[in-house]
């Protein structure tokens, strides 16, 4: 049974900080231009089992986004109330299918970014190793190559069964997806992995050989930027809402 609108009201007030990173990431992502108008959704688990989800409200551009515009959903309780309306469709049948079926899925963060999205047009959407931002994803990306239209109730339960162990997920002519722990690991996953594909995109457009870095180093420089010092992701998003914090303090709200 879907949460009444009363219930949800009273949540709202709840998981001040986890809703201002994910208001934080919305802003940040409309600023890189990574956004596609009022479309994509990120969410983030807030009970322990992952049933309960926030998620960002159908019709509010991500350059506007507040902690207290975040939704409060369960995966678990069947179609929300307000679905097509408040709630996207697309965005109710793959993060709560995510967040139903893939316990590691806390936080998910779904774009059509740019050059992601060229990736996921080729024929092999594997990202090779051409630089250090790209040898981070080395082996470490799932790819969906059976594209089957909008991610309604049954392409939504597919997508689920495709992440595996993986963080990152190509959508095949579609998009990118990441899934993290927190907010602050999954939007850095998102962030590079854009960054990557555009070194990758614009390097193959200068018609050049491209130098590949050896399967040894890009496991090496994998493994290292996975074990690096200092919550790196953590510090990326804090310096983010530094920046919000003296821009576009209505975020916090």
């Amino acid at each position: 049974m879907a949460r009444t609108a009363e219930n949800v009201t009273t949540l709202k007030t709840g998981h001040l900080e986890e809703r201002r990173d994910l208001a934080a990431a919305f802003r940040w992502t409309a600023r890189l231009n990574m956004h596609e108008g009022i479309a994509n959704h990120f969410s983030l688990a807030v009970s322990d089992d992952g049933a309960q989800f926030l998620l960002n409200p159908f019709g509010r551009h991500f350059s506007k986004m507040r902690a207290s515009d975040m939704l409060l959903l369960d995966a678990n309780a069947g179609k929300p109330d307000g679905l097509g309306e408040n709630v996207d469709a697309t965005a109710w049948y793959i993060h709560g299918a995510l967040h139903r079926n893939v316990p590691h899925a806390r936080c998910v963060m779904h774009l059509h970014s740019k050059y992601a999205t060229v990736l996921s047009t080729m024929k092999d959407p594997v990202l090779p190793p051409v630089d250090q931002s790209a040898a981070r994803f080395f082996n470490r990306v799932a790819v969906d190559a059976h594209y089957g239209g909008l991610g309604l109730a049954e392409e939504g339960e597919r997508l689920s069964t495709l992440l595996g162990n993986h963080s990152v997920l190509v959508m095949g002519n579609h998009g990118i997806l990441t899934a993290a722990p927190t907010v602050a690991e999954a939007f850095d996953l998102i962030y590079y992995f854009e960054r990557a594909c555009e070194t990758y995109i614009t390097a193959l457009a200068t018609g050049r050989e491209l130098a590949v870095l050896s399967d040894e180093i890009a496991e090496k420089t994998a493994y290292e930027i996975a074990n690096y010092e200092g919550h790196y992701p953590h510090r990326h998003l804090s310096a983010i809402r530094d920046i919000l914090d003296e821009d576009e303090p209505a975020y916090r709200d």
